[in-house]
């Protein structure tokens, strides 16, 4: 063993003992929820925090790391404060978009109790979660006639989250309008991109010019706005009820079967977030080594352990040109001894492997 790995030994055994004293540490940040709510008390005071690290500071001999031990008191109060947050007020979920929008109806479905936070797009709804401002994110993956969200893959490939839940989501798009609007002077409809996609027949047949939002919600709201009846929006009748819109013709997607796959994202593998439901698959994200039957290796390797690959999809990776990822959900547990011994075996052929989630699957 060399000095760099006994080192690494000594850090795990350290990490060890702290995970072991943060867990004891957040059994009483419990304690302090308990008597602060039945004082009325706030989850924040400043005072007391300054008081704790000028207090905790002689317990750090060498000058240096005292600094960066300042920064640490820090910020696992704010992790405590969070906690206690999550606790008093329940689970908060971050979504792309504005009430209306599907990942909001979806969140709504599966966790009724937890409050819903708007973000203005996928990646800040998915940093939110990472850096604990929201304790789930839930971002769609997949539409069965649009195809996958390719932006979504990109922060799975990129980010530190986890999945561990899918929800299935059955997709009903609606022309709608304002009161008093007609389907025949409807000139232009706005939607999300993927929205106008399921929904470019029933355009076409019509005539109609399209405009882009950033989900179907906005794109309602702006239309409720705008007072205009040449004017219609395609989302969900929810939607329609939020903004004050009529639903001038429904179920107008190209594809009677139109449902959407959205994935709950957190910071841990199996979390607490996750209800318990049948079925189980896992998700690997891998590059491969750029020589002859890369792939193909790793395939073979899947396939002798004996899983299932009932999706496979590639990406192009920033950076070198024509360079991907790839992207692959896999039926079975990755928890066992055979599932560890794949991802032992795929480490040694794989540029870059990538355990993304376990998950199970809810229809809703």
């Amino acid at each position: 063993m060399n000095a760099l790995e006994e080192a690494r030994l000594k850090i795990g055994s350290v990490d060890k003992e702290i995970a072991a004293l943060f867990e004891r540490r957040m059994a009483l940040v419990r304690d302090v929820l308990a008597y602060k709510r039945d004082k009325g008390l706030p989850i924040l005071d400043a005072a007391q925090e300054e008081r704790v690290i000028a207090g905790n500071l002689e317990n750090v001999s060498d000058p240096q790391a005292r600094e960066y031990y300042v920064l640490f008191l820090r910020e696992m109060m704010r992790i405590s404060r969070a906690y206690q947050s999550r606790l008093l007020h329940g689970m908060k979920i971050a979504y792309s978009g504005i009430p209306g929008a599907f990942a909001h109806i979806a969140s709504g479905k599966i966790f009724p109790d937890a409050s819903a936070e708007s973000f203005p797009d996928f990646e800040s709804a998915y940093k939110a979660c990472e850096c604990g401002d929201a304790d789930i994110a839930i971002l769609p993956v997949e539409n069965s006639f649009a195809g996958d969200v390719g932006a979504v893959m990109d922060l799975c490939f990129n980010g530190t989250l986890y999945i561990n839940l899918m929800l299935e989501l059955d997709v009903s798009q609606n022309l709608l309008g304002l009161p008093g609007a007609t389907p025949s002077g409807i000139r232009k409809v706005f939607s999300h991109p993927q929205a106008l996609a399921q929904c470019a027949r029933f355009i076409s047949d019509h005539g109609l010019e399209t405009g882009e939002f950033a989900n179907t919600a906005a794109a309602a709201k702006f239309v409720s706005d705008s007072g205009d009846l040449s004017l219609g929006a395609i989302a969900s009748k929810e939607t329609a009820g939020l903004y004050g819109l009529e639903i001038l013709e429904p179920n107008i997607n190209s594809s009677v079967s139109n449902s959407t796959r959205f994935a709950v994202f957190s910071r841990s593998l199996n979390s607490a977030s996750a209800p318990e439901t049948d079925g189980e698959h896992f998700i690997l994200i891998f590059t491969v080594r750029n020589e002859a039957g890369a792939l193909a290796k790793i395939l073979n390797i899947i396939g002798s352990h004996g899983f299932n690959m009932s999706s496979l999809h590639s990406r192009p990776v920033a950076g070198p040109l024509w360079h991907h990822y790839f992207f692959a959900e896999l039926e079975g547990s990755v928890s066992g001894d055979n599932g560890r011994d794949l991802l032992r075996q795929l480490s040694t052929v794989c540029d870059r492997l990538k355990m993304a989630g376990s998950y199970r699957s809810i229809k809703i």
